[in-house]
């Protein structure tokens, strides 16, 4: 029990790092699907990374911003602003489950039609020769896990992420 409160705390006091490390970690598990597992990313998997290109560049301006002792008034507001950007996140990645689940439509920009595995050789031979490419589609979800799409599982680890920047904001101040 000590351990773990003592992790806790560790990872509130850090939390700026914390939230770089947990993005720097979600973009390279969605770069070893599209990599290793050849899922290449719609329209919203990009929007979705870009939360977390979003929060990385936060967090270090955070971090960077914390060396200055005039800082730690600005930190709790700073790990506030990490949580917000998280929730959009999560807001970006239940659209994305809900037009998958088609609850809803996703955007026109990627509907259903393209394919949602890499590129075969004989498909890059066509587009050399001229032969128009469709982006994968929004609205079908390429990889399920215990019944929750790549898009689900974001919602839920964004809203933890937000969770904890606020639990850090919260702490910081007192």
């Amino acid at each position: 029990m000590v351990l773990l409160q003592r992790l806790i705390t560790l990872t509130i006091r850090h939390w700026p790092w914390v939230a770089l490390l947990s993005s720097a970690l979600m973009l390279a598990i969605a770069h070893a699907f599209e990599a290793f597992g050849g899922l290449m990313p719609c329209t919203l998997c990009l929007r979705q990374r870009e939360v977390y290109w979003t929060v990385m560049t936060a967090a270090a301006l955070t971090i960077v911003l914390g060396r200055f002792p005039w800082s730690q008034r600005f930190r709790p507001w700073l790990n506030v602003l990490l949580g917000l950007i998280f929730l959009y996140g999560m807001g970006m990645a239940i659209y994305h489950s809900g037009a998958e689940w088609k609850w809803w439509p996703g955007p026109t920009t990627c509907a259903s039609g393209g394919g949602g595995r890499g590129a075969t050789t004989a498909q890059l031979q066509a587009l050399l020769d001229g032969a128009k490419v469709s982006a994968p589609a929004c609205d079908k979800a390429a990889w399920v896990f215990l019944g929750l799409s790549m898009a689900g599982w974001n919602a839920i680890i964004s809203l933890k992420l937000a969770v904890w920047s606020f639990i850090a904001a919260r702490e910081s101040r007192a």
